[in-house]
């Protein structure tokens, strides 16, 4: 692989991290990695097309970071001799293992012990491979992040914790995910490279929790768009808390920012206050067991009551009020408190859409695609003013142009084994025959992690004879609460080119979207189909009960049929339909 050198571009590590005027520098030499660029022409874009007043009291900008490139891994990698650890068949935990015991190449020792010596708040230490992130073949979430507390005391404690969190992304590299993703897109992992970024974490500290007090993530196109709102008008969900909660497909709460005041489709007040977000993730900033090979390593979970007692649901929360059956804004009355964000998109208190709505023409424009953008933004708990919006990372979307139709007469068909009129993707496809389901009679939340290892076994024997199939089954497919759906990651469903998500009475979820189990699916061109329980459209689920099964388990059916299936899906309206013969 023959590439210029990115390194030489931006300024060297200035050892006084906080103090030094540039906020985005390098350790090593080399590449910088697929994020670190994204980020690097990020901080451009803002540089030029943000105006210093344009929005009065907003700081917009990339939090202040250092880029371990490539040249660093690489010399890790001879000094340790770890290829052969990296490339073998050993677990995910043997092999962080190894790479956590080995040594640091000491010519950088020094730059980041100067680092740690002069930071003492988290830190996030980010994967930036050489693909990741690149429009083709999107790495979102395939490789690690670790946030660190960077609270103790000792230089050395603290210098201790940060090798440990760079050695484990860097291990992250050779993890089972990683080799399942590179096999899928024909890519030889002997060809990748990992750069590391070392960033501030943008948030505040309350007592023993550090977080921001909202983060998202903005895309420029919908595609499950509602109300008055059309897919390319985008959308944004949002979380309290730091945005493991979106990424890894838990309960946000969505809007659309041309409408920031259309709330999503819930059937009734108390619909909305059991379909909210009611956990958030934090850095826990007291000491943890020691698991320097557990990605969570210090992150904790907290509730509402622990939100509530860090004063930081007057902007984000609003309050049932039973007497009347509806919801006010702010945290003024007692009741249960459900997070709508509403004083920040109904009255503005803090301008946050305004800020999306700049940003995503801008990086849309620059990147001349649709994007994804990550973010975390703090501000003033009394006043709203002044706010800090932290912008964390930025890649394209891959949103289908080809012309497909789907009309009504498609969707009531009478070979409709699916229809729906809310479908994420745009394509056709005609040569699939096999259908892997699960079985509603079998299926219950509590065993959703015991259906993914069923699904990831049938999974790796379609692969392996090189079929694609169509999946259907209950929940949010990649979910990492396994009671709102099935826990599966990407490389688990890899041979999957159609997806089904249906809800049931007992597991009645919004789709989900924004998270890096669905960008890396959209660049995949997989096309995935919503059926709610209430809706005009259902699985046929007769026909397929009365086909006869190439196998069959105690939660899945495998069937492959005589002929195949035809699938066709409209990007522009969002229908699509699977039929059978």
């Amino acid at each position: 692989m023959s590439r210029q050198p990115d390194s030489g571009m931006y300024p060297l590590f200035d050892r006084k991290f906080f103090e030094s005027d540039e906020d985005f520098t390098v350790i090593g030499g080399g590449e910088l990695g697929g994020k670190a660029l994204g980020l690097a022409s990020a901080k451009r874009l803002i540089l030029q097309a943000w105006p210093v007043d344009s929005l009065p009291g907003v700081q917009v900008g990339i939090p202040r970071m250092a880029v371990l490139a490539t040249d660093v891994f690489e010399q890790f990698m001879t000094l340790n001799d770890l290829t052969e650890v990296g490339l073998s068949d050993l677990s995910d935990e043997r092999i962080a293992h190894a790479f956590v015991q080995a040594e640091l190449p000491a010519v950088f020792v020094g730059d980041l012990r100067a680092l740690i010596a002069h930071v003492r708040s988290p830190l996030a230490v980010r994967s930036s491979s050489l693909l990741e992130d690149a429009l083709q073949h999107p790495f979102a979430g395939v490789y690690a992040t670790k946030m660190i507390p960077n609270n103790q005391a000792a230089v050395g404690d603290r210098f201790k914790k940060l090798a440990e969190a760079i050695k484990f992304v860097w291990a992250s590299t050779f993890f089972r995910n990683a080799k399942s993703y590179m096999r899928m897109i024909d890519h030889p992992i002997q060809d990748e490279r990992m750069a590391v970024i070392i960033q501030e974490v943008v948030g505040e500290r309350f007592g023993d929790r550090f977080y921001p007090v909202v983060s998202g993530v903005i895309r420029t196109h919908n595609y499950y768009p509602s109300g008055p709102a059309k897919p390319e008008d985008g959308v944004v969900s949002l979380a309290l808390g730091l945005g493991k909660t979106i990424v890894d497909g838990g309960v946000t709460w969505s809007y659309s920012p041309r409408f920031p005041n259309h709330h999503p489709p819930f059937g009734s007040t108390r619909d909305l206050l059991k379909n909210t977000q009611t956990q958030f993730w934090a850095v826990s900033m007291k000491s943890a067991p020691y698991d320097p090979i557990n990605e969570a390593e210090y992150l904790t979970q907290a509730g509402l009551d622990a939100a509530e007692w860090d004063d930081v649901l007057r902007f984000t929360a609003s309050t049932y009020d039973a007497a009347s059956d509806r919801m006010t804004l702010g945290t003024g009355m007692e009741g249960p408190r459900a997070l709508t964000f509403g004083r920040i998109l109904q009255l503005q208190d803090v301008p946050l859409n305004d800020v999306v709505k700049q940003l995503s023409a801008h990086c849309k424009d620059a990147m001349q695609s649709d994007v994804e953008i990550e973010f975390a933004l703090t501000f003033d708990r009394q006043h709203g003013l002044p706010a800090r919006f932290g912008f964390l990372q930025v890649r394209p979307m891959m949103v289908g142009r080809q012309s497909v139709k789907v009309d009504d007469a498609d969707l009531q068909s009478d070979r409709a084994l699916v229809a729906s009129e809310t479908v994420l993707g745009n394509g056709e496809h005609s040569t699939i025959v096999d259908v892997v389901y699960v079985k509603p009679a079998a299926f219950e939340a509590k065993y959703t992690p015991m259906i993914a290892a069923e699904i990831e076994e049938r999974n790796r024997h379609l692969t392996s004879e090189g079929r694609q199939y169509v999946l259907i089954g209950f929940g949010r497919w990649g979910s990492s609460d396994p009671w709102l759906g099935i826990p599966v990651t990407w490389p688990q469903i890899s041979g999957a080119r159609v997806i089904v998500e249906a809800t049931l009475p007992e597991m009645n979820v919004d789709a989900s979207q924004g998270s890096h189990f669905f960008h890396n699916m959209i660049s995949f061109h997989v096309q995935y189909f919503t059926l709610r329980h209430t809706g005009a459209y259902s699985i046929a689920w007769d026909w397929l009960d009365q086909q006869p099964a190439s196998s069959e388990t105690r939660f899945l059916r495998h069937l492959r049929l005589d002929t195949p299936l035809e699938v066709r899906v409209d990007g522009r309206c969002g229908g699509g339909v699977i039929l059978h013969q």
